[in-house]
């Protein structure tokens, strides 16, 4: 097992092959919800097997928000909440930097002070301070008064902190989803269903989700006071605030599933006409974008995850998180509008600080990775922005497909590297490893850690790196087979040309909102051919023309440079892809947005037989005509004319596939590769060109653009293969 950049995925079907009682059902679902054949087969390869169930699926019939109560120590959270706002403490909501603990601070923020309360908030800044409570920070709320801290989205492993707090006089109650710990804060509340002793029937929210149901559980306890219903408290909450939950649960990447799904849905049909103006004018200056008019743009789950969400997480990263809070809390259009073009501009240094950081941390990878640590990535630089690094290690650990763990030094160090300089960690790991359990396995070499099953935060000291990095590639090396640590990607559904309709298109997006456990449908074209390859964006994307079946589709595959890809024009492919409805000054089509392409199984097959069968004619063994071997004048002048062509463009290097692909539809000439293979050596041996092949079937061309004509009968190879094929016919 090696590490090896951009493997070919392997591709997991979750379809099985149908039986004649399948394709029965999958005929009568299609029929009862008047849906085409195709959306009634994925909604059935997704388990939904009768009308009722996609329909219950669809409306979210069963969906409901589990009892907030059923969490532990909820009744303690809302008890001290209470306390605080009747004796008017001073209350600090402590939050994390990232776009969960914005929105959970904005709606923690909102709620208390709609209820009088005298609230403050406080986010610690990355650079200077790093992740979580810390001791200057209660200093600083003690100072100011404060007596009870609200921890969202942070505060889980705090144990000392919240020791500290305490030893001041200021009461803490701990809102978390992170991992625990085996040892809990000692708190007046700690609220986290993650907890050993926690019997909430969903494991699953965000941080933000988490206090959204302290919130439910303060205002049903409210409505039992003045002798109301309990529920009409919790639309209350879900009116006034559940768009800020959706965000902070979409862009946490939680699945979408339970109470989460409720949320989502909920909450972006809030956000399609949102009433605050901080949001609004987010979503206009993302809309507009390089000085564009502003358009209309469907706010669903890809829209916030792709476009909202690192917007407002740049705040936190190259920024202070505060300007992301102060923009959802903005009550006036000028104050929002500045906010979200700084937003916006702190985005685009993000993206360069981030793109610099890859390009280094890739060379290091290269030149530094070996076998025995070849299970995890770990690197480290001092220059590293620590806002950024855990954004890279996700571009690696999906690149590589192995965990990885990037650490800086930036600001840690006093001018020189010293063996106690504390570095800062981010981490991302892949199915099959949790990182918070392998970072406890390397606890007595760490600082502090703490995080999700796939993300992760630590602190440690430099003289530690190396045993660090051994150590957590032993644990990777123990818990991890070699399945887990393929590429892979995953197939819903294989589909013909004469599906990608869009009838099919707007069927499928009544399966939003997508996110994890509820994926955009990844559907696979098996046997189609690639006609054209452009570049997009500089060449950072690339545009493909697929055809089968007498029709064509354009094809758009984000971040794969076409230079780099693994087929040429005239490729038999298979392409895995989501369906896409691509809208360009006033024109609606189809386009297919590529999540990768293999080479057929059936072309390769063929074209390893074409190359084995030349290697047996060029030896001397005989062929038929229907081999389609010898190649005719006009054959030759086809290949050379192109050649000619293409050298002029200043082209010198191809393939044979490509070759192969350029000949096709080119001329009247039938071409294939033993044909062609025997053309190139006819013309390198009448020096009608100069032709090298560089590596096996790579050929680097030179032309002397002769006047006079060639005469080919002097051709030896030509004269041979004449011979051969006229032994065959003699057999």
């Amino acid at each position: 097992m090696g590490y090896q950049a951009n493997k070919q995925k392997k591709w997991n079907l979750l379809y099985s092959p149908l039986t004649a009682e399948d394709t029965e059902q999958i005929i009568k679902l299609s029929s009862d919800l008047d849906i085409t054949r195709v959306m009634a087969r994925l909604l059935y390869s997704r388990g939904y097997r009768d009308a009722s169930a996609v329909r219950s699926f669809l409306s979210q019939e069963e969906a409901f928000f589990h009892d907030a109560y059923l969490m532990q120590d909820m009744e303690r959270a809302v008890a001290r909440i209470s306390k605080a706002l009747e004796q008017t403490e001073r209350i600090a909501i402590y939050g994390d930097y990232d776009v969960d603990g914005v929105t959970s601070v904005s709606l923690l923020y909102l709620y208390l002070k709609a209820h009088g309360a005298d609230v403050g908030y406080y986010i610690p800044n990355r650079h200077r301070e790093g992740y979580g409570l810390s001791a200057g920070a209660i200093d600083h709320l003690h100072q100011k008064g404060v007596t009870l801290i609200i921890t969202v989205d942070t505060g889980i492993t705090a144990t000392e902190e919240v020791a500290y707090a305490a030893s001041l006089g200021i009461d803490v109650v701990v809102t978390d989803h992170h991992e625990c710990r085996e040892e809990l804060p000692i708190a007046c509340a700690v609220v986290n269903p993650h907890r050993p002793d926690d019997a909430y029937p969903f494991k699953e929210l965000a941080g933000v989700g988490v206090i959204f149901k302290v919130i439910c559980a303060y205002e049903m306890a409210e409505c039992r006071k003045r002798g109301e219903n309990e529920l009409d408290g919790i639309r209350r909450v879900c009116k006034e605030y559940i768009d800020l939950v959706a965000i902070g649960t979409i862009s946490d990447v939680m699945p979408l599933v339970d109470e989460n799904r409720l949320i989502v849905t909920y909450g972006l049909s809030l956000l399609e006409n949102t009433e605050r103006c901080g949001l609004r004018a987010l979503i206009a200056e993302i809309s507009q974008g390089n000085g564009r008019p502003a358009q209309k743009r469907k706010v669903n789950s890809s829209f916030i995850s792709f476009a909202v969400a690192p917007r407002m997480n740049a705040a936190g990263r190259v920024g202070e998180a505060s300007d992301a809070v102060e923009l959802l809390l903005a009550e006036d259009e000028a104050t929002a509008k500045r906010l979200a073009e700084k937003l916006c501009e702190l985005n685009l240094q993000r993206q360069i600080e981030e793109n610099r950081i890859a390009e280094q941390a890739y060379r290091k990878i290269e030149e530094t990775m070996s076998e025995e640590n070849s299970h995890v990535i770990v690197i480290e630089d001092d220059g590293w922005m620590q806002g950024i690094i855990g954004i890279v290690s996700s571009r690696i650990t999906e690149k590589y497909g192995l965990p990885s763990i990037l650490i800086s030094f930036d600001g840690a160090t006093r001018g020189f590297a010293a063996p106690d300089d504390i570095g800062k960690g981010s981490g991302r790991s892949i199915k099959g490893m949790n990182l918070v359990e392998a970072l406890t396995d390397s606890e007595e070499l760490l600082v502090r850690f703490g995080g999700h099953e796939l993300a992760a935060g630590l602190s440690l000291r430099r003289c530690n790196i190396d045993a660090f990095r051994n150590r957590i590639n032993r644990y990777a090396k123990e818990h991890l087979s070699e399945r887990d640590l393929c590429l892979s990607a995953d197939v819903d559904l294989p589909v013909e040309m004469e599906d990608l309709t869009m009838r099919f298109a707007q069927e499928l997006l009544m399966l939003e909102p997508f996110g994890v456990r509820n994926a955009v449908p990844n559907l696979l074209l098996e046997g189609a051919r690639i006609t054209r390859i452009l570049p997009m964006g500089n060449g950072k994307h690339t545009k493909l023309l697929i055809e089968k079946d007498g029709r064509a589709m354009t094809a758009v595959w984000f971040h794969a440079n076409p230079v780099q890809l693994p087929f040429e024009i005239g490729d038999t492919v298979d392409v895995l892809f989501q369906l896409n409805v691509n809208e360009f000054q006033g024109t609606v089509s189809l386009q297919m947005l590529v999540q990768d392409i293999h080479l057929s199984n059936h072309f390769l097959e063929d074209y390893l037989a074409q190359k084995a069968r030349y290697e047996q004619i060029r030896a001397g063994k005989s062929y038929t005509e229907e081999e389609n071997v010898l190649p005719s004048r006009d054959d030759i002048a086809a290949v050379y004319s192109m050649l000619r062509r293409e050298f002029r463009a200043g082209h010198t290097v191809f393939p044979m596939r490509r070759i192969l692909g350029m000949l096709d539809g080119a001329s009247n000439t039938r071409m294939n590769y033993i044909k062609v293979k025997f053309i190139l050596r006819i013309m390198q041996e009448l020096k009608i060109c100069d032709v090298t092949e560089t590596t096996e079937d790579v050929y680097l061309f030179e032309f002397y653009f002769q006047q006079t004509k060639t005469n080919l009968e002097k051709s030896t190879i030509l004269h041979r293969l004449r011979t051969q094929v006229k032994r065959s016919r003699e057999e």
